[in-house]
């Protein structure tokens, strides 16, 4: 055993796992420890607040949700597996419920993403109540953990005629009794009082049975939704049966009672006879002892466990009479060969007073979890088949990893923002149980598990658990999290070896973000590597222009993107994905790609995919951002509860943390976002306050309070090609500012000192690599998207009046009253960040049918070649140009060139030059 970590140990672990997830909230976090290989430092959510602006109003409406969201239906699912109370809270469903996708497979990942949301929200904002609904969260999961430690223990509620024992659905329990229970009887009669509470087919009242062959059952339902009982010694095939006539009714009393002997079988229900057989000649006697004497489970594993309440369940050796059954309606029964009242209020066996001492004891279907640290919305299971999966079956497994990342992560945020031990030590248990489970596994079983699709995803558990280990300082921490590594995508990454054809994106995006803490704490080159070389295999060759990825969930071919396009583009969890990689790179090395990739999709696709209004049920966030010509987006996915969802929830809770990095040196403030917010940096004793209308400014203004010596770095966005400036105090800055860079201000600051950053934007359009004439509309860093209901490619004119510096604004026109909303040919472009249903176009096809220079219309086709670059496209890439002269010549050239390689006539090529020397431009 590895000798405890001193408190000194312990506490700069605590500081690393704070500012990589960028949660504080209870002292633990600082901005003065990180990994050695960070030369730079993220800033804590509670040391960076929003002012007033885009992101704060965003931001608004989840916490608007957060805050009125029952969290006790978010742990329902968790309660019911461990067999608790449900406390009448009805889960969320969609994927969270048992009746969603795939059975609910995914149930308890919404849990991780909300905790997650809360974290961050009281981290961000201080508001108690979010720390009393993450208090509650943890505490149920706490009680569930528990309660999955012992054996199942009876839920005693209300009964027909005292107590009775309640299974609740999702907790897969059922009564075992003893196997003399039936005792070779000749004749019998089963009776049973019950509360059902879900109308599943083919759950049983109760199943007696060696296996598929040898049984006697009644079911609350068949497939007809009635009544069925049903006895056998051949199979389905052989079974004599009895049918009711009607459904039982849900959460009401109902008694229910089989009669067999002297050949005959009848069903009652209620006391009254509702079936009858006359040709049943198979009684107990004929099945002989049975193994599997069971009360609300079945002999078929693909049948429903019974979820409801049992207030009796009695057996003689006799049939009853239909008087003896209708006098059971008012009284409990008495049967000579069981009789079970289910008066137990603890425990978990229950007494049998027929005077035979048939104590029953109550079971889960899946027995009991291989270690105490196992924590799940549902049984153990997906994770044992895993481990044989040899193909995805997501209806029997899907992503038991993901989900229990999800948990985990969350559990780290809210011990990270709250303190609370008990959220520290469930997620130390969740990781000492999946370390006891997958360090027994062969390493091929691990790459074949983690290379299945869905099935086998885990998400961002790599980081989680290396953030973890800072926290704990235990060995088998880390040791876990390097029995993640997918070789042969790390391998072929490291080696720049593009292999995402054909991928799940979503499955492997944030494996790198967890490759990279990897290389934090082993200093192995390969995952470092291999993070750079994979974000530089999406960006941009799989990008589209709001800085999303992914068709139908998958990545296509590299430079593929006008192929793709459809209405199931641009998945919103990849968004998420991208932006947590990009952050995590750019600490390590400050190419300021990645900044300007972070700009693209937070502005648009992140801030685009949450609707522009509240809703106290879901969080209104999208899963597929459509790219299609007339897209409308869905802002109720699916069934509800995703994963895109999740983490739209978590995207909108921390919009500030990267608005400002610090260098680890204390050297430097990096400034990468344009947002109005304000910094502490206390280890400067500094505050630097950010006023800004960003996007609707071209600009930011910031404040400094306090003195000290540091460079402050302002980003130059790639977009800014002209007009950037920066004063300080009024007095302008010397220097020269280059887009897609840093510009520095080195000096010693005095409190009160008042920067200007001047970032004037201007129109430009961007080009889809594989088809040269479908294009975006940029303003700034804004993406513009066409309002049209039309389901095909607008074709849009854009060179008519475009400026002396290239920018095309002058064509377009401002609509009035609407700030970055712009017209052209009569159709409105709006920025992408609003989160409207409107039908929007964010790709259109360019069509510049003749040269028009200035508004002056030359009467030539513009000519295009194979590749569809047109003349106007050659002429304009030569902008931004100095003077009309620069113009003019730029044009001259282009047109000798084309006339030269034959595209075009001489004498259109001299109306052409003559047209650019009569127009008149914008500068």
């Amino acid at each position: 055993m590895a000798p405890p970590l001193s408190r000194r140990t312990l506490l700069r672990s605590a500081m690393i796992a704070a500012a990589a997830s960028g949660i504080t909230g209870t002292g633990h976090a600082t901005a003065t420890a990180a990994p050695a290989a960070w030369s730079l430092l993220p800033l804590p959510l509670d040391k960076v607040s929003l002012g007033p602006g885009l992101l704060a109003d965003k931001r608004q409406l989840m916490l608007d949700h957060a805050r009125g969201y029952d969290v006790n239906r978010l742990v329902q699912v968790f309660r019911a597996n461990a067999g608790l109370s449900t406390l009448g809270a009805v889960a969320p469903g969609g994927w969270e419920g048992l009746d969603g996708e795939a059975n609910g497979n995914l149930r308890g990942h919404y849990t991780g993403h909300f905790l997650t949301m809360l974290a961050q929200a009281y981290a961000s904002t201080g508001d108690a109540v979010y720390a009393e609904k993450i208090r509650t969260i943890v505490g149920a999961l706490a009680d569930s953990r528990e309660a999955l430690r012992r054996s199942p223990q009876v839920l005693s509620v209300q009964g027909r005629f005292g107590t009775a024992a309640e299974n609740v659905r999702g907790s897969y329990q059922y009564v075992e009794l003893p196997a003399q229970v039936l005792n070779n009887a000749s004749a019998v009669t089963l009776a049973a009082w019950i509360r059902p509470a879900h109308d599943g087919s083919w759950a049983r009242i109760f199943d007696f049975g060696n296996d598929t062959a040898r049984y006697l059952y009644l079911a609350a339902r068949n497939a007809s939704g009635v009544p069925r009982f049903a006895i056998t010694t051949s199979g389905a095939g052989g079974e004599q049966g009895i049918n009711g006539t009607a459904a039982l009714p849900l959460n009401q009393w109902s008694h229910i009672a089989v009669t067999l002997g002297g050949g005959v079988g009848t069903l009652y229900v209620n006391g009254q006879a509702v079936g009858r057989n006359s040709g049943m000649t198979l009684t107990p006697a004929a099945l002989g002892t049975l193994t599997n004497n069971w009360l609300g489970r079945s002999n078929y594993s693909g049948d429903p466990v019974f979820a409801g309440a049992f207030d009796g369940f009695d057996v003689w050796s006799r049939a009853l009479t239909a008087a003896d059954v209708t006098a059971l309606q008012s009284r409990r029964g008495a049967g000579d060969l069981a009789s079970y009242g289910f008066d137990e209020t603890s425990g978990g066996t229950f007494a049998d007073s027929s005077g035979r001492g048939l104590t029953a004891t109550l079971r889960r279907t899946w027995g009991a979890p291989s270690h105490a640290g196992f924590l799940a919305a549902y049984p153990e299971t997906q994770f044992i088949q895993l481990e044989s999966m040899t193909a995805s079956d997501y209806t029997k497994v899907w992503a038991p990893y993901y989900t229990a990342h999800k948990i985990l992560r969350g559990l780290l945020d809210a011990h990270l923002a709250t303190g609370d031990a008990r959220a520290l030590d469930l997620a130390s248990g969740m990781a000492d149980w999946m370390y006891a489970r997958l360090s027994k596994l062969p390493a091929a079983t691990l790459q074949r598990m983690w290379g299945l699709f869905s099935s086998g995803e885990f998400g961002g558990v790599v980081e989680a658990l290396c953030d973890l280990h800072d926290l704990t300082g235990r060995a088998e921490h880390l040791a876990l999290a390097r029995l993640f590594d997918l070789d042969r995508l790390i391998d072929a990454c490291a080696a720049n070896t593009d292999v995402l054809d054909g991928l799940h994106a979503n499955q492997h995006i944030p494996i790198f973000t967890g490759y990279l803490r990897l290389y934090d704490a082993t200093g192995e080159q390969r995952y470092l590597d291999a993070a750079r070389n994979f974000w530089d295999m999406v960006v941009p060759h799989r990008m589209y222009a709001i800085g999303g990825t992914s068709n139908t969930e998958f990545w296509r071919a590299r430079d593929v993107i006008a192929g793709i396009v459809s209405d199931t583009s641009a998945e919103t969890c990849c968004a998420y994905n991208m932006l947590k990689l990009s952050r995590a790179l750019f600490l390590h090395a400050q190419d300021p790609k990645y900044m300007d990739y972070y700009e693209r999709a937070l502005f648009n696709q992140v801030l685009g995919s949450k609707r522009d209004a509240a809703d106290a049920e879901k969080p209104l966030v999208t899963y597929f951002l459509g790219l299609n010509p007339g897209h409308v987006r869905d802002y109720t996915p699916k069934q509800g509860t995703t994963c895109c969802e999740g983490t739209g929830m978590e995207s909108a809770t921390k919009y500030q943390d990267t608005v400002y990095f610090v260098a680890a040196d204390g050297s430097a403030l990096y400034v990468n976002l344009f947002s109005p917010s304000t910094l502490e940096w206390t280890a400067k004793g500094v505050t630097v306050s950010q006023v800004t209308r960003f996007p609707f400014e071209q600009g930011t203004t910031l404040t400094v309070r306090g003195s000290g010596r540091f460079e402050l770095r302002l980003r130059v966005p790639v977009w800014a090609v002209a007009g950037y400036r920066v004063t300080v105090n009024g007095q302008a800055v010397s220097g020269n500012p280059v887009p897609g860079s840093y510009f520095a201000v080195s000096r010693e600051w005095r409190d009160g000192d008042v920067v200007r950053v001047e970032v004037p934007f201007r129109v430009r359009v961007e080009r889809t690599p594989d088809d040269r004439s479908l294009q975006s509309v940029f303003y700034g860093p804004v993406n513009l998207v066409a309002r049209s209901a039309s389901t095909s490619y607008l074709p849009v004119a854009v060179y008519r009046n475009a400026a002396l510096s290239g920018d095309l604004a002058p064509s377009f026109t401002a609509v009035e009253g609407k700030p970055l909303h712009l017209a052209l040919g009569g159709v409105e472009f709006a920025p992408f960040f609003e989160g409207t249903e409107d039908p929007s176009h964010v790709y259109v096809r360019r069509a510049e049918v003749r040269v028009v220079f200035g508004n002056v219309d030359s009467g030539v086709a513009n000519p295009v070649k194979a590749d569809g670059t047109s003349l106007l496209d050659e002429v304009w890439a030569g902008a931004p140009f100095a003077s009309k002269d620069a113009l003019v010549g730029r044009v001259r050239t282009v047109v000798a060139a084309w006339v030269a390689g034959g595209s075009l006539g001489a004498g259109d090529g001299e109306v052409i030059v003559s047209t650019a020397q009569r127009a008149t431009y914008v500068p």
